[in-house]
């Protein structure tokens, strides 16, 4: 068990393209995030085709054989030594098809971590997962949340209960959603004493503007970091389980 985990929000900005045109930009900031001595990145909702529901109806738009899509992705990742958390459109072996978060890391197959919290035409075109995915990570355990997720304080009350000293959501937050998204994840983290990080997305989606801001909130709420504004931006913070302790066991 490791006394400190450091970790990167990376806020990205997706590419026309698809899954394959913005797997490259994905290497790009993960080497950005693995010089900051990262061992976990996490990446946006949807970051591989950016969030247009619409681009779906292409089936190239999803992942159906995530360990061969992503190939070029988890090579990397064998080589920096770091995993990345992503977000994708992702059918299952079985075919259910899930909005989710997919863990790529060294040494073994990508994770799929699905958003259990659906919202809006997603509802439509994907299954809701039913439990919170905890993935120990240096010794760290990480829980996933994607987006709506964050939104439902008893995702993260599972979470708490499940272990995590980690909450790691992948999120779309435009302009006029500042204040609800610093609600969401200091309250988040306060509430069940872990860390919290933001991956929103950056730039545009046909949600609107990104408002930025991603980044890691401490055990107490408050924020530690933060992007500096709203295009792509690594976002790294050293986590000390002393804070943990801090928090969970007061003197």
């Amino acid at each position: 068990m490791s006394a400190e985990l450091t970790v990167a929000a990376v806020q990205s900005v997706a590419l026309p393209g698809g899954v394959s045109a913005n797997v490259d930009e994905h290497i790009r900031l993960l080497e950005d995030a693995d010089g900051h001595g990262a061992r976990l990145a996490v990446f946006p909702e949807l970051s591989l085709t950016g969030y247009d529901l619409d681009l779906l109806a292409d089936e190239s738009a999803w992942l159906t054989s995530p360990s061969a899509q992503l190939g070029e992705l988890q090579a990397a990742c064998e080589d920096m030594g770091i995993a990345a958390a992503v977000g994708a459109a992702v059918r299952e072996p079985d075919g259910t098809p899930r909005l989710a978060t997919i863990l790529v890391r060294p040494g073994t197959a990508p994770l799929i971590a699905p958003k259990m919290h659906l919202h809006g035409a997603e509802k439509d075109l994907f299954e809701p997962g039913s439990r919170p995915t905890v993935v120990d990570i240096d010794g760290w355990n990480v829980a996933f949340a994607v987006c709506f997720d964050a939104a439902h304080p008893s995702h993260a009350e599972q979470a708490a209960a499940a272990g995590a000293d980690l909450y790691a959501a992948s999120a779309v937050y435009v302009v006029g959603e500042e204040r609800r998204l610093d609600l969401h994840f200091g309250a988040r983290a306060m509430e069940s004493r872990f860390f919290a990080l933001l991956a929103n997305a950056g730039g545009a989606s046909t949600l609107g503007e990104s408002c930025g801001l991603s980044g890691i909130w401490g055990p107490d709420g408050h924020r530690m970091v933060t992007a500096a504004g709203t295009g792509s931006e690594v976002v790294p913070a050293v986590l000390f389980r002393s804070a943990l302790t801090r928090y969970r066991h007061p003197s």
